[in-house]
C-alpha cells in the first residue's frame, strides 16, 4: 500500500488531466451541435457522432478507473470498509459522471446525437457531476458560489477548447465558400463569450482560491494559476490572429483556410495542456490555507538571479544515500547490525540528502543546459541555411539522454544499488525515465528527418507532439524533497521551462503544417524557446 500511495498523487493528476480533456470534447461537441451545427443546417453528423461518442466514452473509462482507484486508497488506508468508503464526497460524483457520460455515448451510437433537449441537459449534468470532484467541495464558507464558478469555468473551456475539433470538422466537410464564412463567425461568437466567461470566473475563484499577492508567486497553488493564465494568454493570441482570418473570410470567400486550421489544432493542444494545469492545482491545497512554508518574493528572487554554473561532479560515494549504505555495509560486515537498505524505493518517505546531493543535481542541470543551448542555437544555425552541418543537431538528444539516464538518479542502477525494476516504485524516477525515452525517441525521429532519410510526413511530427508532451509533464511534475519550501523553489524554475516546451512543440507544429508565412515565422520560435531552455537550466541552482 505504501508503494500505491506514493504513485498514487502523480497518477490521479493524470488521471484527471484526462477526464477533463474528455469531458471538455464531450461538452464542447454538444454545444458545437446545438450552437452551430443545427443552426446552420451542416451536414456534418457523422464525424461528429463518432468523436462525440469516442470522447464520452473515454470519459466513463477515465472516471470509473479514477473512482476504483480513490476507492482502494480510502480503503487502504483506514480502517473504513468497501460500504462505509462508498459514503465519499467523490463517490457518487464519480459515479454520476461515468453513468452520464455512457448515455451520451450510446445516444450517439444510436444516432441521437440531437435527440431534442435531451442532449443539453447530459451535458449540464456532466459539468454538474464535475464540480464534485473540485475544491469547492471541500470548502466551509461560500461553497455554492464557488461551485457555480468552477462549473462556469468547465463550461466556458469546454465550448471553446472542446468546441474547436468540431469546428475544423464543419469547415472541413462544407464545400461552400460563403458558408465557410458563416461557420468562421458563428464559432467566434461562441468562443469570445466563453473567454469572457472563462476570466470572469477565473478572476472570482483565483480572488478566493489564491487569497492574496503572496499566495499568487509563493505557494505551490499560486504558480500554476500563473502558469495557466501565461497558457491562456498564448491561446489568446492564436484566437485574435484566426479571428482575424475569420473576419477576412466573411468579407472574402477566396481567403485560404490553411492557416486557421492549423492555429486551431495548435489552441487544441495548448488547451488539452491548460486542462492538465488545472488537474495540477486540484491535487495541491489552495494558497489561501497555507500560511506556513510561503515563499518570499525575495527568496524566489534570490534563486533565480543568474550566478556562474558548477561544472564540477561530488564523488558518487559522498552522496547521502551511498554514504549511507556504505556505513550500514561496514556496521553488518563488523557484526554490530543486521544487513540493511539505506532506502528503498516506494516507502512514501523522502530520500535523504545532504550537500553533495544537491552539487550533484546542480551539476546534472547545468551540463543539461549546455546541451539544451547548444541544441537551440544549432537549430537556429540551421534555420539560416549558412551551416548545412548543423541540421545533425538532433544527435545531440542521444548524448543528453544518456547522461541524464546515468546521472538522474545516482541511487539507482547503473550507479547506485538500487536495481533497475526498483527504481519504477519511486514516481519520481519513473518520470525521469519518462523523459529520457522521450527524449532518446526525439532525437532519433528528428535526426532522421533532418537528414533526409524518411520522407514521412508523420514522423516528422514527432518533433513537436513530443516536444509539447514533455512540456505538458514538466507543469505536473512533482519533487520529493521532503522540505515544502526548496520544493517551491524548485518549481518555480521548472514551471518556465515547461512553459517554453509547450510553446516550442506547437511552434514546430504549426512550421511544419502551416501555410509559407506562418511556417517561417514559427520555424524562428521554437529555438528560441531551447534555447530559453537551456540558459534556464544553465541558471538553475538549488542554495
Amino acid at each position: 500500500m505504501s508503494l500505491f500511495l506514493d504513485i498514487f498523487g502523480y497518477l490521479t493528476v493524470i488521471l484527471h488531466g484526462a477526464a477533463l480533456a474528455a469531458q471538455a470534447l464531450t461538452v464542447g461537441g454538444i454545444a458545437s451541435w446545438f450552437l452551430l451545427v443545427r443552426p446552420l443546417g451542416l451536414d456534418v453528423d457523422l464525424p461528429i457522432r463518432r468523436l462525440l461518442a469516442g470522447s464520452a466514452l473515454l470519459l466513463a473509462i477515465v472516471s470509473l478507473f479514477d473512482l476504483a482507484l480513490r476507492m482502494a486508497t480510502l480503503v487502504g488506508t483506514t480502517q473504513l470498509s468497501i460500504a462505509e468508503a462508498a459514503g465519499a464526497d467523490f463517490v457518487p460524483a464519480l459515479c454520476a459522471k461515468a453513468m452520464v457520460a455512457l448515455i451520451v455515448a450510446l445516444l450517439c451510437w444510436r444516432r441521437q446525437a440531437a435527440a431534442g433537449g435531451l442532449m443539453a441537459i447530459l451535458a449540464v449534468l456532466l459539468i454538474v457531476a464535475a464540480t464534485g470532484t473540485t475544491h469547492a467541495v471541500g470548502r466551509l464558507d461560500g461553497r455554492p458560489f464557488l461551485a457555480l464558478m468552477g462549473a462556469l469555468h468547465m463550461l466556458g473551456a469546454a465550448v471553446w477548447i472542446g468546441g474547436i475539433p468540431y469546428f475544423l470538422m464543419a469547415l472541413a466537410e462544407t464545400s461552400d465558400r460563403r458558408g465557410l464564412g458563416r461557420i468562421g463567425k458563428r464559432f467566434s461568437a461562441m468562443a469570445m463569450a466563453s473567454v469572457v466567461v472563462l476570466v470572469t470566473t477565473g478572476t472570482f475563484m483565483a480572488v478566493n482560491y489564491v487569497g492574496d499577492w503572496d499566495a499568487l508567486y509563493g505557494t505551490a497553488y499560486g504558480l500554476m494559476v500563473m502558469s495557466k493564465i501565461m497558457l491562456l494568454a498564448v491561446l489568446l493570441l492564436l484566437g485574435a490572429m484566426n479571428f482575424r482570418l475569420v473576419d477576412r473570410l466573411a468579407g472574402d470567400a477566396a481567403t485560404p483556410l490553411l492557416r486557421l486550421r492549423r492555429f486551431a489544432e495548435a489552441e487544441i493542444g495548448i488547451g488539452f495542456t491548460v486542462f492538465f494545469a488545472a488537474a495540477s492545482l486540484t491535487s495541491i491545497p489552495p494558497g489561501v490555507d497555507l500560511d506556513r512554508d510561503r515563499v518570499s518574493f525575495q527568496e524566489i528572487a534570490a534563486r533565480l538571479t543568474p550566478k556562474w554554473p558548477s561544472f564540477s561532479t561530488p564523488s558518487h560515494g559522498d552522496l547521502a544515500i551511498p554514504a549511507l549504505q556504505a556505513a550500514l555495509d561496514a556496521g553488518a560486515a563488523a557484526g554490530r547490525q543486521r544487513l540493511g537498505q539505506a532506502f528503498v524505493p516506494g516507502t512514501g518517505e523522502a530520500p535523504p540528502r545532504n550537500a553533495f546531493d544537491i552539487a550533484w543535481s546542480e551539476y546534472n542541470h547545468h551540463w543539461a543546459g549546455l546541451a539544451v543551448l547548444l541544441i537551440g542555437l544549432a537549430a537556429l544555425a540551421e534555420r539560416s541555411g549558412r551551416v548545412p552541418w548543423a541540421r545533425h543537431w538532433p544527435l545531440l538528444f542521444l548524448g543528453l539522454a544518456a547522461f541524464l539516464f546515468v546521472r538522474s538518479d545516482p541511487e539507482n542502477w547503473p550507479l547506485g544499488d538500487i536495481s533497475f525494476l526498483d527504481g519504477f516504485r519511486d514516481p519520481e524516477i519513473v518520470q525521469h525515465r519518462l523523459y529520457t525515452m522521450l527524449i532518446t525517441v526525439f532525437g532519433i525521429f528528428e535526426w532522421r528527418v533532418r537528414t533526409g532519410r524518411t520522407a514521412s510526413k508523420s514522423a516528422a511530427l514527432m518533433f513537436p507532439v513530443v516536444t509539447a508532451i514533455a512540456g505538458m509533464l514538466l507543469l505536473t511534475h512533482a519533487h520529493s524533497i521532503g522540505n515544502v519550501r526548496e520544493e517551491l523553489l524548485i518549481e518555480a524554475t521548472h514551471l518556465p521551462m515547461a512553459l517554453c516546451g509547450v510553446v516550442a512543440g506547437w511552434s514546430r507544429w504549426v512550421e511544419l503544417r502551416a501555410d509559407p508565412g506562418a511556417a517561417r515565422v514559427a520555424s524562428w520560435v521554437w529555438p528560441v524557446c531551447f534555447s530559453l531552455v537551456g540558459l534556464l537550466l544553465i541558471a538553475y541552482r538549488e542554495t
